[in-house]
This record gives C-alpha cells, sequence and structure tokens, in this order.
C-alpha cells in the first residue's frame, strides 16, 4: 500500500509560481510513473502531467506544457510540480497519483492506483 500527501498548495496572483510536493511513504515507488491530476469545481479531473520512473521522460497537458515542470527525487520518494506563470484557469484541487501499471505516457485516471489527498491552489486574477 503506498499513501499519497501532497503540500504546497495556496492562494496566490496570476503570474505567480508555485511548487508542490507529493511525499510516498508506505512502499517505495521509485519503479513506477507518478502523475498529477487536478479537478476544478464543477469540471472532471483531468490529467496534468505525468513521469516515468527515472525521471527522464515526461508527458503534459497542452494547457500546461511550456509553463509547469514534473521532477522527481527517488532518494526522497517524493515527486513535484513547479508551476509557473500561474492562470485563473489553474485553480483547483491538485492530486498526485502512483501508476503501478501504466507508462509516462498514461493521461488516464483510471491507469492510476494510488492517490493522494490533494492540495488545493487558487489562482486569482
Amino acid at each position: 500500500q503506498v499513501q499519497l500527501v501532497e503540500s504546497g498548495g495556496g492562494l496566490v496572483q496570476a503570474g505567480d509560481s508555485l511548487r508542490l510536493s507529493c511525499a510516498a511513504s508506505g512502499r517505495t515507488v521509485s519503479n513506477y510513473v507518478m502523475g498529477w491530476f487536478r479537478q476544478a469545481p464543477g469540471k472532471e479531473r483531468e490529467f496534468v502531467a505525468a513521469i516515468s520512473w527515472s525521471g527522464r521522460y515526461t508527458t503534459y497537458a497542452n494547457s500546461v506544457k511550456g509553463r509547469f515542470t514534473i521532477s522527481r527525487d527517488n532518494a526522497k520518494n517524493t515527486v513535484y510540480l513547479q508551476m509557473d506563470s500561474l492562470k485563473s484557469e489553474d485553480t483547483a484541487v491538485y492530486y498526485c497519483a502512483v501508476s503501478t501499471r501504466g507508462s509516462y505516457t498514461s493521461t488516464d485516471a483510471v491507469r492510476y492506483d494510488y492517490w493522494g489527498q490533494g492540495t488545493q491552489v487558487t489562482v486569482s486574477s
């Protein structure tokens, strides 16, 4: 079993930056793909970014490409999401997730097995 805890969310202004962290415990996740999803009020959960077990390969949603960067530190069992040039439409609860079966190109939430509780990101315009 894997437990995931996100942190780093908050209230910022448009154009600001935030760095989210997701710490895993219970077992090592260094062999698995990790990803970030988000869910805005009244909307379905959507894919944001994913990273291969090595950290070498990444995938991004078109809406965040060029502004967000996913990275991981396997020694710390942690994945990060650096969010720059934030926009009001980035406002959502952000969730990290682990996929034991998918690849770094997995954008469908059903491919992810473990989920954190989420951290709120609010961007004011």
